[in-house]
């Protein structure tokens, strides 16, 4: 793990073959909390989430530490907030090739009037070719909250980029674990409940436990690694009502 910032504590650390998770400790109301961001290096690099527009000189600085901030060529994220894509029109100003990339319901009712840029639109279970790692984006309405809510899966490293499915307190001190990511997302669900439980959940939770992955990257707290399907599965039985 490489600190960028004392002050702050940003940290870089790669989580897989070529995917680093960039994470920012912060306080929120009560607890220790964190942001995390995910930059895949290769022949277009993506970065998944853009941090809010607060953080953007550390993430900033974080990905400039990986790569040439000009090389970055895509910036998606889950859904619309500012911790996921707040600083998305500071990116596209650094970052002159680069587009949002994201599924056609943010498209349609965010990205298209927000962003400075056009954005790349994928449909629901769409697999790209991104510079030789291929992307698979999957429609995941209201799971865990906002109609446009979606993820994108890299085939290569089997890697689940899964926004605030296990959301966790504190840090996030530890990059990457294989330890329980379940039980502290759950106990932090019931103080602050961030989940739009619907009759779809159980069913767009077993799509996402399909494909497979190895590793999860949680949006806040640790990065995970094992059986990501069957953590999914349990994930889906603990919000079962």
């Amino acid at each position: 793990m490489t600190v960028i910032d004392s002050a702050t504590g940003t940290n870089v650390h790669e989580i897989a073959d070529g995917i680093y998770r960039i994470n920012t400790p912060v306080e929120i109301p009560g607890t220790a909390f964190s942001f995390n961001q995910y930059l895949v290096a290769g022949d277009e690099p993506l970065l998944f989430h853009t941090g809010p527009r607060q953080l953007f000189p550390q993430v900033q600085a974080a990905v400039a530490h990986v790569l040439p901030l000009d090389g970055l060529r895509h910036v998606a994220f889950s859904h619309v907030e500012a911790d996921e894509c707040g600083s998305l029109n500071q990116w596209l100003a650094v970052a002159p090739h680069a587009a949002p990339l994201c599924g056609s319901v943010a498209a349609m009712v965010s990205i298209g009037d927000l962003a400075d840029r056009p954005p790349r639109v994928l449909a629901d279970g769409e697999t790209v070719d991104l510079g030789g790692r291929r992307f698979r984006w999957m429609d995941a309405p209201h799971v865990p909250h906002g109609w446009e809510c979606g993820y994108l899966f890299e085939e290569t490293t089997r890697t689940l980029f899964c926004g605030d499915l296990f959301t966790q307190p504190g840090t996030g001190a530890t990059p990457l674990t294989e330890g329980d990511i379940l039980t502290p997302s759950q106990e932090f669900r019931r103080v602050m409940d961030y989940y739009a439980l619907g009759p779809n959940t159980g069913a767009v939770l077993d799509r996402l436990a399909d494909t497979g992955p190895e590793t999860l990257a949680c949006m806040h707290g640790s990065a995970w690694q094992g059986n990501g399907g069957a953590l999914l599965r349990e994930l889906a039985g603990a919000l079962a009502p």
